[in-house]
This record gives structure tokens, sequence and C-alpha cells, in this order.
């Protein structure tokens, strides 16, 4: 990535396209959260990102595509209706993000990461790509992924994977095709075929709340009371 435009070689995806059963199967990407429906906190927190906004930011999502398009990011749907998951998500932007990659710069250029976050967690950290972009390029890793602190019941604290918070060289979608054309799906078990840098947010200036994610509607009322 270059100084000037140290993220323009990144494609950022929103993963909206789940069913979202145990939130009633609304859709949970639109699910107002301080006034302002989730996706709207996630493409803030991408274009607000330390060393600048991805080069290309987008939303996949499977329902409601028309007002998902009133937020100003292409939405790409998955390729299939299966609500297969975020590996789904994450196919479908490796073949739009290559294809839009010459026309959202000066000069034609690939798009050589795919940073991904999930729609449900909308206080993820600003530094959060050059974070997974630094550990991806000093360990020379195909893969960067956020760890986060999670409280045990015993009171301590341990650090969780977080795979949907993951940058990815782009280079990986022939891989990610041969996995779902098996029938495989879990998400967890791909990543870990291919060298994973495992970043941990756990510093004193990180934010305790930035990776919660609402999963519920009881759980997204009390994040916003946070």
């Amino acid at each position: 990535m270059t100084e000037e435009r140290p993220h323009a070689a990144v494609c950022a995806i929103v993963l909206a396209g789940g069913r979202a059963t145990r939130m009633g199967g609304v859709d949970k990407g639109l699910q107002p959260f301080l006034g302002q429906p989730l996706v709207a906190h996630a493409l803030h927190r991408l274009n607000g990102q330390s060393r600048g906004a991805p080069g290309l930011v987008a939303i996949n999502a499977n329902r409601n595509l028309d007002r998902y398009g009133q937020f100003g990011v292409p939405v790409w749907a998955d390729l299939n209706n299966d609500f297969d998951g975020p590996l789904a998500g994450l196919q479908t932007a490796f073949l739009h993000c290559m294809a839009h990659a010459g026309s959202h710069f000066d000069t034609p250029r690939p798009i050589e990461f795919l940073l991904t976050v999930p729609c449900d967690s909308p206080l993820f950290p600003p530094d959060l790509l050059t974070r997974l972009h630094t550990a991806l390029i000093d360990q020379r890793a195909d893969i960067a992924i956020a760890l986060a602190p999670e409280l045990q019941n015993d009171g301590s604290t341990a650090l969780r994977p977080q795979p949907v918070f993951a940058l990815l060289k782009t280079t990986l979608r022939i891989s990610l095709e041969n996995y779902l054309s098996s029938g495989a799906r879990k998400i967890d078990t791909w990543l870990y075929q291919h060298g994973v840098a495992r970043v941990a947010f756990d510093q004193p200036h990180d934010a305790p709340q930035a990776f919660a994610n609402a999963n519920t509607l009881a759980e997204l009322h009390t994040l916003e009371r946070l």
C-alpha cells in the first residue's frame, strides 16, 4: 500500500447478508442503533479508519437491496439465495471488488486485500485496518484476524478470535471457491487452512466494548445503553 493512499488497495465489505434468526428474522443491518441503522455505523467506522478509508467499500446484503442502496456504496448479494453465511459474502466480495478495482482509482490497479466487518458490531476500532495489515505483512501471512478480550465465568479475561473481522489477500479467491464447492461452510475451518496472523486488541487504549456484537434485539438495546 502506498504512503499517499495507504488503504487504496483494500476493498472493505460490511457483512449484512444473514437471516438474523436469533433477532427474529429481521434484517439486522437495518436495525436502529443510536438513531442510525447498524450498517450506517459500520460504514462510518470504515470511512473513519485512522490511516484513511479503504479504496472501495461495499455492503453484502440479500434482502432490502433498494434500502441498502441508499447508503451510497455498492450492494452485493450472495451468488445464490441460500443464505450460506459469511463465506458466501466473502465469495461475492472477492468477485465484485476485483471487477470494480479500476473504476475506483485514478489509474487501474488490482485490489490486493479484502477487509471484512460484520454489520452487528458498530463500535469496532478506528485502527482496525492498519493493525491487521501491519500484522499480515510483518508475519508474511495470508490472513489477519482480530482477537478481542472476553470476560470468562471466573472473572478472568481471555482473547477470543473474531473471524469476521479479517483482512485477506484477494489471491485466496480460488481457495475459497474450491472450499465452498466441496459443500463446506465453516469460516474457521477455511481460514485456518492458510497462514493466519492474530492481532490482539487488548492494549490500554483499546475500548473494551469495541467488538461487542448484537445477536438479539435485547443485546442490541444493551449495547445501545453502553
